[in-house]
């Protein structure tokens, strides 16, 4: 008996220390309470000017928490000597937001100097280009630190889906990161906001057939078939209302109007069709599971107690 309440003891211990090293939502209820007004502000002065920004603050936060963790290496400028995260493939020419992300992390430095980490201000963007959207709310955890390193080889390395993704990879991407195929399902819906480069769809509008004819010929017309031409043109991800977080995107899955191919193919006979007509159908369930699977991808592997550090610019380590 002594000898289990030895290790029942251990475990407590060893559970509290795990714990206290955690998120949480009030991390700077004291430290710094000002800083999810002051992230707001600025979130909400940007999506005002361009209502695209709050899709890509939202992008930034994926982009970062799939390659290894939320730890703001996203956000790592190139030097002479140093090749961050953002020419790999999935993010050149593609992320954007990075200047928004400089002047919050300016405005919050002003306010409490050296506290909120770059990657807590990603995943509090985040949230809030959701809000302002039209989208659900969330009390987003904190205590993340910043990463003193980049790797454009884990960028590079599969772990962010592609647009041409089967629905089988796109299931074990998530499943790698410990995210659910519901989890993915209802964060693809993401795409309910935002564009994409022509370059992301153009295989899809011309050689696929699971799509809705005169979808795929309005898209041709700013999407030239031959590589090279109009690479760079966009088209909103979600064909109905590109700038209001909503369940259309689910709505466009059933109607065949899927932008990208690893859009549609959630919807295209396969394990995830119901998930797709149930989201379709309720903006409820798809409100709360987006929110509950963002506090969940927010979770990944973040740097937290002396790990890392509190970056002073959120483009390079201190």
């Amino acid at each position: 008996m002594a000898a289990f309440s030895v290790v029942f003891f251990t475990i407590v211990i060893l559970f509290i220390g795990c714990t206290s090293a955690q998120l949480s939502t009030n991390f700077y209820d004291k430290t710094c309470p000002k800083v999810l007004s002051t992230v707001k502000s600025v979130v909400q002065s940007a999506v005002a000017k361009e209502k695209r920004m709050g899709a890509s603050l939202l992008r930034l936060h994926f982009h970062d928490c799939f390659v290894q963790g939320c730890d703001a290496s996203v956000l790592l400028d190139d030097t002479s000597s140093f090749t961050g995260e953002q020419t790999a493939g999935p993010n050149k020419n593609s992320l954007r937001g990075f200047n928004v992300v400089d002047n919050i992390k300016s405005k919050v430095e002003a306010v409490c100097p050296g506290v909120v980490s770059c990657a807590d201000i990603l995943a509090i963007a985040a949230r809030d280009s959701v809000v302002i959207l039209g989208g659900p709310s969330w009390n987003v955890k904190l205590g993340r630190r910043d990463s003193k390193s980049a790797s454009l080889s884990a960028a590079n390395s599969g772990v962010l889906p592609a647009p041409t993704s089967a629905l089988s990879s796109l299931i074990q991407t998530f499943k790698a990161q410990g995210l659910s195929t519901k989890d993915m399902v209802v964060l693809s819906g993401a795409h309910t906001i935002g564009q994409s480069r022509c370059t992301s769809f153009r295989d899809r509008i011309y050689n696929e057939s699971n799509i809705d004819a005169s979808f795929a010929q309005t898209r041709q017309r700013k999407c030239p078939r031959p590589v090279g031409s109009g690479d760079n043109n966009l088209a909103p991800l979600d064909v109905q209302t590109q700038d209001k977080f909503d369940n259309n995107y689910y709505k466009n899955l059933i109607n065949k109007k899927g932008l990208l191919h690893s859009d549609q193919i959630l919807y295209s006979g396969g394990s995830t069709d119901s998930l797709i007509e149930s989201y379709s159908k309720s903006p409820n369930s798809f409100n709360s599971d987006f929110a509950a699977a963002m506090i969940r991808m927010g979770d990944i592997s973040p740097l937290t107690g002396s790990r890392g550090e509190i970056r002073k610019k959120c483009g390079r380590p201190n």
